[in-house]
Parts: C-alpha cells; sequence; structure tokens
C-alpha cells in the first residue's frame, strides 16, 4: 500500500486562539478577524455564560446552606433548569463548525462532595446536550482534581462515569479532556474564580499533607477515565485531516467521527523527564495548549522556546494526524474590540449589557494598552508559523510511510499466495535494501576469486543462484556485482509465481541478453543446476509432465535469497532455506547467511484500539494475528536510559531495551544440518528443527500499560554487510532510510497494567506442524525483591532455544539491550493470556 505525503513535505500546524475571558460570543466577523488578519485557523468558545455561573452558584450555595441549618437534612440536590438565552453565547450556524466548544473550567467532576459531584456532573450534561444540538464537533472538558487533603486520585473513577454519561448524549461530539502534561501539588487545582471545588463540605475532605510531584500521575487519571470506553468504536481513530483547508477542518471531523474521548495536553514551562514526553506522544493527542508561560523572551525580548520545546513539539506535530495547538491567554485578537466587529443586541448592547462610552483619556489608554497585547499575541503566533517552516524535513522513510503510521497490514503468505505486481513494485523502491544486497554479492564474488576457489559450472564459472526471484531486482544486482568485479558467473533464477516467471522471461530476453538460467518451481522441490546433454543450457528444465531432467547436475556456490519477514523468520525464509542450502557446495555461501529476530514490550493504545474495533467487525483473528505496522505512536516500556538522561529535556525518545529471541544460520549443509528437503520429506516431525522458544525478561523503570510486543530483526548478508530494523542498530547499519519492512506487532488481547520498578517476562514459541507455522505469546509482570537491578542493562535472565529442545541462559548479554532483573524474590502481579496465530498460520 502506498500513500503520497504533502506536496511541501512537511506536518501542517493548525493553530487556535483561546481566552478564558472571552467577553464577545463569536460572530462571524470576529471570526474572520481572526482567520483572514490574525492567520488563526479557529477559535475557542465557551458553551455557557457568566450569568449561568452565578446561577449554578447561587443554587449550590443556598442548597447547602439549607443542609447546614438543619432546614431540609432529607433534601435532594436540586436539579438544574434547562439553558435559556442568557445562558449560552452560542446558537447553530455556519461558523459553528469554526469553533472548539470549552466546557465551564469552574465544574469538579472529581469532588468528594456528592453534592458538588452531582451539580457539577447535571452542568456537563447541559453544556454537552446543547453543543451537541448546535453542531459544535469538539468540546475541551478539564480534566480532573488530583488531590483532596491528603487523599489523591480517589475521584478519578467517578469522574470517569461522568465522561462516560456525557459521551452518551451525542453521536458526534468529541471530548477533549484537557490534563497537564505531569501532576504538581502546587498546581493542582489551580483557582479558577468561582469553581465549585471549595464548596466541599469539611467532612468529605481528610485534611493531609500533599503528594509529591508525579510526572506520571496525569496519565494515570487518563488511563483510569478511558478505561471505561476501551470497547469503544474506532476510540482512538485519528482521521488525516491534512487533505483539507481550514474552514473545512472541523466540519469534516464532526461529519466522520464517531465519540470517543481523547486529550488535550497543557504543555508547561518546564518539561517533565523524557518518559512523560514519550508516554503521551503514545496516547491519542487532538490538542496541545501553550499558555504565555510556555514562551520564553529571546534576546531581543520576542517570545521563544527552549529547544526541548521545540524538538518536543516537531515530534508531536509527526503523528499520523498532528494535534491542533491552541493559545491560551496570550491576548485578545487584533481588532476583535473595534465597532466594526462587535456584534450588539437588541437593545443595543454588547451580549445584553449597555455598555457607557469611555472618555478620551480612558479610550487613548485603552487603545495603547490593546496595541501592546495585541503586538505580543501576534508575535507568539509568528513564532509557531516560523517554527512549524523550521521544523525537519521528513526522511525518506517518513515520506515513503506517510499515512501508514499504526496502520493494521496483514502479514504476507508468500509461499501460499503468488504475490501481486503491484506487491513486488513497492519492495523494489527500496534501493537501500538492494544497494546492501549488492554489496554482499560483490564482496562474495571478491573473496571467491581471491581465495582461488574453482567454481562449481562444468565450465568453471562460480555459480549463483537467486531463489524466490520474483520480477528478478536481485537478479540485475547480481549481474551488475559480477560485472564491476570482473568475475564471470553462471546465474540461475528460481520463481514459482508463474505470473512473475512472465516478467522473468521478457526481462530476461530484453535486458539480461539471455545470461540467466530460469527455472518455474518452488524452490523447495529443485534439485538444483543441470546440463542437459540433449538442450544445454536451456531455459526449460522440465519435461511435458512436468518432471525435471535427470541429467547432469552440480552444485551451487552462492546462494541469494529475500525471504526475510519483519520478524525475520515469519513469512517461512527457515523452511524454504533449510530445502535449499543442501544444493550448496562444501565452501558455498549463504546471502543472508544468519538472521536474529528480537523483541521489546510497548504501550500502544491505538493499535490496541484497532484490533478490538476489527474483532467487533467480526474479524475473529485480529486479537491472535502478528501484524505488520510502521509503528508510530508508541512508547518503549523498558528503556535503559540512566536516571540523569532521563532528566535531560532535550532527549524526545528514551532508547529501547531490545532482546534477542532467536537465529537462524544458513550455510553448506554440516553433519548437525538436516539433509533431506523437509518439503519432500513425508515425516510429520522433520520440520522441528526450525522451531524456537524463548523467554526474556525486560527492566520496567515506569509505570504503563503494556499493549503488546513489537518485533525487528537483523540479518547479516556477508561478513559485515548487514540489514537491521532493530531501532538500536539500523542507523548504524546504514539502513535508517530502509523502507522494506515496517516492525511486527504481537496484540494482547488486554493491556497489563505494569507498576514502577517491575519487570515484564515475555514467552514466544515459533511452532510448526509440518503443514503451518505459527507464533504464540503471552506476558507475565512481577515485581522484584531487588529493585536496584532494574536499571542494570547488563543483568540477564534472557532463555533462547533452537530447534532440537536444548536451551541456553545468557547471563553476560550486553550491547543490544539482553539486560533484565537480577536476583531476589518476584511476586507476579499479573499474565495475559495466550495469543496464538495458529488459525491464521503461515502456510507451508
Amino acid at each position: 500500500m502506498e500513500s503520497t505525503a504533502p506536496a511541501e513535505n512537511l506536518p501542517v500546524y493548525y493553530v487556535g486562539q483561546h481566552e478564558s475571558k472571552r467577553e464577545l460570543p463569536i460572530s462571524q466577523e470576529v471570526l474572520r478577524q481572526a482567520q483572514d488578519v490574525c492567520n488563526y485557523d479557529m477559535l475557542t468558545s465557551p458553551i455557557t455564560t457568566p450569568l449561568f455561573h452565578s446561577r449554578v452558584l447561587a443554587l449550590l450555595s443556598n442548597h447547602l446552606s439549607d443542609l447546614k441549618n438543619g432546614l431540609h437534612e432529607d433534601i435532594a440536590t436540586p436539579a438544574l433548569p434547562n439553558l435559556t438565552l442568557t445562558d449560552t453565547p452560542l446558537t447553530p450556524g455556519d461558523i459553528i463548525s469554526q469553533l472548539v466548544g470549552v466546557a465551564s473550567p469552574w465544574i469538579d467532576l472529581s469532588s468528594p462532595d456528592p453534592i458538588v459531584y452531582n451539580i457539577s456532573r447535571q452542568v456537563l450534561e447541559l453544556e454537552i446536550s446543547y453543543a451537541a444540538f448546535c453542531g459544535l464537533g469538539n468540546v475541551v472538558v478539564p480534566g480532573p482534581r488530583l488531590q483532596y487533603g491528603s487523599s489523591h486520585g480517589e475521584g478519578v473513577a467517578q469522574y470517569a462515569f461522568a465522561i462516560q454519561e456525557a459521551l452518551a448524549l451525542s453521536n458526534y461530539t468529541q471530548l477533549l479532556i484537557h490534563l497537564p502534561m505531569m501532576y504538581h501539588p502546587d498546581q493542582d487545582g489551580e483557582d479558577v474564580q468561582g469553581s465549585l471545588s471549595p464548596f466541599a463540605r469539611p467532612e468529605y475532605v481528610e485534611e493531609g499533607p500533599k503528594s509529591k510531584h508525579d510526572f506520571l500521575a496525569t496519565w494515570d487519571a487518563w488511563h483510569i477515565i478511558r478505561t471505561p470506553r476501551v470497547m469503544e468504536k474506532l476510540m482512538f481513530w485519528e482521521w488525516d485531516l491534512s487533505r483539507y483547508s481550514p474552514p473545512l477542518l472541523l466540519s469534516h471531523f464532526q461529519e466522520h467521527s464517531l465519540t470517543k474521548p481523547t486529550t488535550a495536553l497543557s504543555i508547561p514551562r518546564h518539561l517533565p523527564a523524557v518518559h512523560a514526553h514519550c508516554r503521551w506522544h503514545s496516547e491519542p493527542l487532538r490538542l496541545l495548549s501553550l499558555t504565555a508561560q510556555t514562551f520564553l523572551p529571546d534576546k531581543q525580548g520576542d517570545p521563544g522556546m527552549t529547544k526541548g520545546h521545540q524538538a518536543l513539539i516537531h515530534r508531536y506535530m509527526r503523528r499520523r494526524t498532528p494535534p491542533w495547538i491552541i493559545l491560551c491567554d496570550i491576548g485578545p485578537i487584533l481588532g476583535a474590540q473595534s465597532a466594526d466587529v462587535i456584534t450588539p443586541a437588541t437593545d443595543g448592547s454588547i451580549d445584553g449589557t449597555v455598555l457607557p462610552l469611555p472618555t478620551p483619556a480612558e479610550a487613548s489608554h485603552l487603545y495603547h494598552q490593546q496595541r501592546k497585547e495585541n503586538s505580543n499575541s501576534q508575535k507568539k503566533l509568528t513564532y509557531i508559523r516560523n517554527l512549524q517552516s523550521r521544523q525537519p524535513r521528513f526522511s525518506i522513510l517518513e515520506s515513503f510511510a506517510f499515512g501508514l503510521q499504526d496502520f493494521l497490514q496483514g502479514p504476507l503468505q508468500p509461499l501460499a499466495d503468488n504475490l501481486e505486481s503491484m506487491t513486488y513494485a513497492v519492495f523494489e523502491q527500496d534501493p537501500v535494501k538492494y544497494d546492501l544486497y549488492e554489496a554482499a554479492i560483490r564482496k562474495a564474488l571478491i573473496d571467491w576469486a581471491r581465495n582461488g576457489k574453482p567454481g562449481s559450472s562444468p565450465s568453471g564459472e562460480i555459480v549463483v543462484a537467486v531463489v524466490g526471484a520474483g520480477r528478478g531486482p536481485l537478479v540485475t544486482r547480481a549481474l551488475k556485482g559480477a560485472e564491476v568485479e570482473g568475475v564471470k558467473i553462471e546465474l540461475w533464477a528460481v520463481e514459482k509465481n508463474p505470473n512473475a516467471f512472465v516478467v522473468l522471461q521478457r526481462r530476461n530476453e530484453m535486458e539480461w541478453q539471455g545470461q540467466v538460467q530460469l527455472i518455474r518451481s518452488d524452490m523447495r522441490t529443485w534439485t538444483g543446476p543441470s546440463l542437459s546433454p540433449s538442450s544445454p543450457r536451456t531455459h526449460q528444465q522440465y519435461d511435458r509432465h512436468g518432471q525435471q531432467h535427470q541429467d547432469t547436475k552440480y552444485k551451487i556456490d552462492i546462494l541469494i535469497s529475500e525471504l526475510l519477514g519483519s520478524f525475520a523468520d515469519n513469512e517461512l525464509s527457515p523452511e524454504c532455506l533449510s530445502s535449499t542450502t543442501h544444493l550448496l557446495s562444501p565452501c558455498g555461501i549463504s546471502i543472508p547467511a544468519s538472521y536474529t529476530s528480537y523483541l521489546t514490550p510497548i504501550a500502544a493504545p491505538k493499535l490496541h484500539a484497532d484490533v478490538l474495533t476489527r474483532t467487533a467487525n467480526g474479524d475473529a483473528l485480529a486479537a491472535n494475528t502478528p501484524w505488520v505496522v510502521m509503528l508510530h505512536a508508541i512508547d518503549y516500556l523498558s528503556t535503559s536510559v540512566s536516571s540523569s538522561e532521563l532528566e535531560n529535556r532535550l532527549m524526545v525518545e528514551a532508547q529501547p531495551v531490545v532482546k534477542e529471541a532467536w537465529s537462524f544460520t544458513h550455510g553448506p549443509p554440516t553433519t548437525t544440518t538436516p539433509q533431506t528437503s523437509q518439503f519432500n520429506n513425508n515425516k510429520g516431525d522433520n520440520n522441528k528443527h526450525n522451531e524456537r522458544r524463548a523467554r526474556l525478561q525486560f527492566p520496567i523503570p515506569h509505570r504503563g500499560a503494556v499493549h503488546g510486543l513489537a518485533g525487528y530483526f537483523e540479518a547479516v548478508l556477508y561478513d559485515d554487510v548487514c540489514l537491521s530494523t532493530n531501532p538500536l542498530t539500523m542507523k548504524e547499519k546504514g539502513c535508517g532510510d530502509m523502507k522494506s519492512w515496517f516492525p511486527i506487532y504481537f496484540p494482547l488481547k488486554a493491556p497489563l497494567y505494569l507498576p514502577d520498578n517491575s519487570d515484564l517476562s515475555v514467552t514466544i514459541r515459533r511452532v510448526t506442524d509440518n503443514r503451518k507455522v505459527w507464533y504464540e505469546w503471552m506476558v507475565e509482570s512481577y515485581l522484584s525483591s531487588s529493585p536496584s537491578s532494574y536499571f542494570s542493562p547488563t543483568a540477564s535472565s534472557t532463555y533462547h532455544s533452537d530447534g532440537d529442545g536444548d536451551g541456553k541462559r545468557d547471563s553476560t548479554a550486553k550491547g543490544k539491550g539482553k539486560g533484565g532483573i537480577g536476583g531476589g524474590k518476584k511476586v507476579r502481579l499479573g499474565i495475559s493470556e495466550v495469543g496464538t496465530s495458529r488459525e491464521g498460520a503461515c502456510m507451508m
């Protein structure tokens, strides 16, 4: 599947403006002023007015007073009346699609006082109901307050239920939960004028010390909030809005989205540690809010940002659907206070209030004050626009995968199915892979000639065979490598796909000048090169009954294949090559020579929700399918950075602990290598040597929820020429822009919560029944009595097993994150269901 990146090759920033004390209703003129003059894309609007706020405060105050005075001990919580004309500035109309609604920030849905909670819930439901009626597609809801006296986070569950009830009021209004990036006790429940929080009665609030600041406390709250909706269809679906102009942006999203909570993340002046950045990157970000305090003055006094803030925004804006940016309380809209953009009420007032005309002195002071505020606000907006223009360009891989980030793709079945030409064409667009293959071929030819090895061809030439040739890209590279190095070769190409074989025949005739011996056969049944006395060096080696001629046979010197999948062996490269390498000469070379599979646990809420959606839509195998995915909005849960590195605000991505699961090696047959082609052997256990199993231990320094396992591979083509999708090594091996393989994703049926300083144990098997190959996987969470070992990436209790069942434990693993938990007693906290791809196994 292909996609097209934007023409300018940059993520698009959609920037809005928010005033917490916006006095004027948003009219067509104000919106036009904001978009055409100020260069904003959208505006926020409160759903209710200060008059409504006053009515609620009076109602609550009177009710609590009556209870305190003992007038009505059993009186029920008063019911709020429906909204009236003076309670809301909104009305349905053309501009509604350009607005983001803001629920009242003074409500308290996590209050321990049931009356305060009940009143707050009624306010939210009235506002959401009316916003949905007006056609608002998005409403920002204030997040939960975490600290009440000595209790911390105890009101989050009731907050989640209130959000659940509000979501049920509309099918098309999306709630954006406004949360700070990190928790700080001095900022929690920051005073909002007229907040309902102080009305909580003393008997419901237990006094005590405040909690310490916690980088992941607000994420913990979000994890609870989204849990009741985890089965909601399309909960984290992100629409590609880059094709739409700003006037259509919100209306398109409103038209196509279903009700689901997402996050509006507030970016602080001082950024938290890197693991908090990464965690929020994996979550459904719809909006980033920046206040005046987020900006810092530069040497000229103009607004700017730290390098850490710039890197953070650049990373967040590279998501499949970039979040919107809302500038909060940085100043009014330029010219919005002018008389020509004010919409008066019918009595000549603004919003129903008669305003006296200012004196000349007051008018002059007001003019200069507004001019200064407008200048400051415009400079901040200009800085964000400049930040967009200065962002790094998409890499080659990012451009290729644009629109495919976090998109689940089913694995290929290259042995059971004949691939289409378009599939071949996508893989052939990867010059990095084929350049590395050519380098490996050239190096192998040079070494063969330098060592004076004789070729296996009857004429003395080096016999090279490309098995699984497809449309012939490796054939071209082999011919080119031999020509450049001045080495004579006899080249064979084997392909089972009859449609691709036609392309090979045409290319052999028109491009390769008949230099290639073509064999239409499954490589597992091919008995090797032969010289037919009756028709020497012909293209057809089979008689009219489909049987191969029993003629002069000889060995292969260099065997080339590109059978690797996203997890190296998931497209049955071991099965194919173990049936073919017996054709190699005693000194023969296999390209690739070996490959290794790697794993790491990840938080991937969007992928998890997509799997649930597929399951709900009738795909019974979705939760048991190893998916091919361009991983993007994920968080690595097992990281190897030190505590000091985690505090580095300039780091925007922690290094994952990526561990080896198992390896396969291919070369000339030895005394321990199965000598018989498994494809032709009728024994029921003749593929057992290709089974594998591993048990891996991963340190989890920071709490989170694991949704699945990310799989990668490294392959040695020849000598020091390698391929890698391992995020730790792919750049150093020259594979940073390689496009042929996305990682593989092994999903869990339900996320498993992991506390701080815990241990995740991963058990995975590669299984076969001689007809198909599948995987089985599960994870277990533990707490250890030796927490200090969690940050030791060199300690290991990793277990590997090859096909003969003899396992080995690696206790000295270093380098690529073969680390894990040290000794000490461990307590199991949780265990996942076993995932198995047996029903959708790769057919042999």
